[in-house]
């Protein structure tokens, strides 16, 4: 009986300790009943809050640091865009913005933004991030349909510019950005990586720097789950890199992949190409 009054007691303590633990931190006033997401003005009142918030909490400032970053999409992208954040690795971790330094050279950065469809409402960034939220698909007019880019963008002195945009064909699900180097070429190409919820997977959308870290990159999608994987390859040994599909078969007790089949990339039509059907072919 002491025990549980004891750990009562320290409940009861650690909550008086964090009830007077100082001033509430302001916030940006909103009235009751508002939908956020169907008023742009608000939404940027908020962002600029945040913004304001970051730039106060900020221990070292750098010129085009994160926070730099945030406040230039704020500034030149159209309402209903956002830098999304990295999904959390544990429930309890500080989200980060999606943002990724050239280790080669920081003048360059890659970003994730999300941009509102318009005429629809708003997206909340927290609703296309994360396991989750990779079911959006399913019903994204009620939230919102976010379109995702990978950016590259320049740092010039303290001041940023946009190298190229390239879109992102999914509407849901983000988890990382992380720079990778394809094996058979060298080539470096950068990896955005989506929960796939529905099918127990996730799904790679691979962007190759074919001609160079600034001419718009080449797309090619890979994917793994219970009953589909997809994996880059070298198969005609150009620049360009090739996949395989596998094919599955259920057994019943289990799901085994009994072939792969070469898709490879036809650089004057722009498509991947089945190297067993002509007939059949991915954009990507």
């Amino acid at each position: 009986m002491k025990k549980i009054l004891l750990i009562l007691f320290s409940f009861s303590l650690l909550f008086l300790i964090s009830a007077c633990g100082g001033e509430p931190e302001p916030k940006p006033e909103t009235i009751a009943g508002e939908d956020v997401s169907r008023s742009p003005e608000k939404d940027i009142e908020i962002q600029r809050f945040n913004l304001q918030r970051m730039k106060e909490q900020a221990v070292n400032r750098t010129p085009c640091d994160t926070i730099a970053l945030y406040e230039y999409v704020l500034d030149n992208y159209p309402e209903g865009t956002y830098l999304v954040d990295f999904d959390k690795t544990f429930t309890y971790n500080i989200p980060k913005q999606a943002v990724l330094y050239y280790p080669k050279n920081r003048e360059y950065v890659f970003g994730v933004i999300a941009r509102s469809k318009p005429g629809e409402r708003l997206i909340e960034a927290k609703n296309v991030v994360g396991w989750d939220q990779s079911f959006i698909d399913l019903d994204s007019t009620e939230l919102g349909t976010a379109f995702f880019y990978l950016v590259l963008f320049k740092c010039d002195g303290d001041e940023f510019s946009v190298v190229w945009e390239a879109p992102i064909p999914s509407h849901g699900g983000f988890n990382r950005i992380s720079l990778h180097k394809w094996i058979y070429k060298g080539t470096e190409f950068i990896q955005s990586y989506f929960h796939y919820a529905r099918g127990s997977g996730h799904i790679m959308y691979n962007y190759f720097f074919v001609d160079g870290l600034t001419s718009f990159p080449h797309l090619l999608m890979t994917y793994e789950g219970i009953s589909f994987k997809r994996t880059i390859a070298n198969v005609n040994n150009d620049k360009f890199p090739d996949y395989f599909e596998y094919v599955y078969v259920d057994y019943g007790d289990s799901l085994r992949a009994v072939d792969s089949i070469a898709f490879v990339w036809n650089e004057k039509d722009s498509l991947y190409v089945n190297s067993r059907n002509k007939k059949v072919t991915r954009p990507y």
